[in-house]
């Protein structure tokens, strides 16, 4: 058994690896799309941390996706030293972060703010703490949004522009790499990059479902009360799952900045979370393998439906806009994967009396 799990995790990783380069031959278009799926399952593995282990339902995930991404901006574009002469006057040459530096420093502010997010809200639980984490996602973007005067920190709703591709090694993400004559696309790069970043992602996660951590996630997941009296610390263990979800939507926020050269507060929406949300839920809440599916399914699904809602558009005689079906075969798309499958599209196995109960 164990060989045949080493073959599929071999085969698996060729063509992960293959996976853009064949795609580069459609056309670049095609990566950008694989490029943000990856990004969402780095953003979905983060906020199952949250709902799925912890049980604690945040729809304002995406304010951590958002100060990541800010983080970044400030950090390695032309912002700061435009609008401060004193810090212009500390980098002459500019702000230009290293990527050893981004990834740490993003990690490091998200899982703050999910700290500071996560105190408040410690005896709330269920519809209160929805409100509460999705007021706190809205406050953010809100705040990003209005943080142009009286000092112009974030550049409001203008955004930020101009933002320095990643660089590794001497090696520029916003540049063609050529290797023994084959090039490769920036958004090529930014796929290999992304790609490592999920793989260790997912082993993390794997270990934290696995420690005494996770377990105890678990165990306040099920029934707060009964994990309390056993003595489990679950206000500790509450903010660590808030800190650590948080890391991962801030280190997608700054490859998120990288990627697209361009941040605004349009961005982060309410219904960029709860697409997040609809993500792990419909994947398969818990389970590693489903989350990963269902982020890759609601971020690739609009993007293959484009080629659906054109025609429908035309049989309509226009009547019904582009965008308006997309959004309408999506949710129709999302109804029917809960009808027909309500614990996901990949769910956890059942284990000990769900299981005898299903057998019966």
């Amino acid at each position: 058994m164990k060989q045949k799990q080493i073959v599929v995790f071999l085969l698996a990783a060729v063509a992960l690896l293959v996976f853009p380069l064949i795609l580069q031959g459609f056309g670049n278009a095609w990566v950008r799309i694989a490029d943000m799926a990856l990004l969402y399952v780095l953003l979905a593995l983060g906020l199952n941390i949250v709902v799925g282990y912890a049980g604690l339902l945040d729809l304002g995930y995406v304010a951590f996706f958002a100060i990541g991404a800010y983080m970044y901006a400030l950090l390695a574009s032309p912002h700061l030293t435009d609008t401060f002469p004193a810090i212009a006057a500390m980098f002459p040459g500019g702000l230009h972060t290293p990527i050893w530096l981004v990834i740490p420093v993003a990690a490091g502010l998200a899982g703050l703010f999910g700290v500071l997010l996560g105190a408040p809200t410690l005896r709330l639980r269920g519809d209160y703490l929805a409100i509460v984490t999705l007021g706190f996602g809205e406050i953010i973007r809100v705040f990003m949004n209005n943080l142009d005067h009286p000092v112009n920190i974030t550049n409001g709703p203008k955004g930020l522009g101009q933002l320095d591709s990643l660089s590794f090694f001497g090696m520029s993400f916003g540049k063609k790499f050529s290797v023994a004559g084959f090039e490769m696309s920036s958004v090529t790069l930014y796929y290999y990059l992304f790609l490592v970043l999920v793989v260790f992602s997912v082993i993390i996660s794997h270990r934290l479902q696995l420690s005494r951590v996770g377990r105890a996630w678990m165990a306040i997941r099920e029934d707060e009360i009964a994990a309390k009296a056993m003595g489990i610390n679950t206000r500790d263990m509450k903010l660590l799952a808030f800190g650590m979800g948080a890391t991962f939507g801030g280190i997608s926020g700054a490859m998120f900045a990288s990627f697209q050269g361009f941040i605004s507060p349009e961005s982060f929406t309410l219904m960029e979370s709860v697409m997040i949300v609809a993500m792990v839920v419909l994947g398969g809440i818990g389970h590693l393998p489903g989350v990963i599916l269902g982020a890759v399914a609601l971020s690739a699904l609009p993007e293959v439906l484009r080629y659906v809602a054109g025609p429908l558009q035309n049989l309509t005689d226009g009547r019904l806009d582009a965008s308006i079906l997309r959004q309408l075969l999506i949710a129709l798309a999302m109804i029917i994967v809960m009808l027909l499958r309500p614990r996901g599209l990949w769910p956890a196995p059942e284990h000990g009396k769900a299981l005898q109960s299903l057998e019966k």
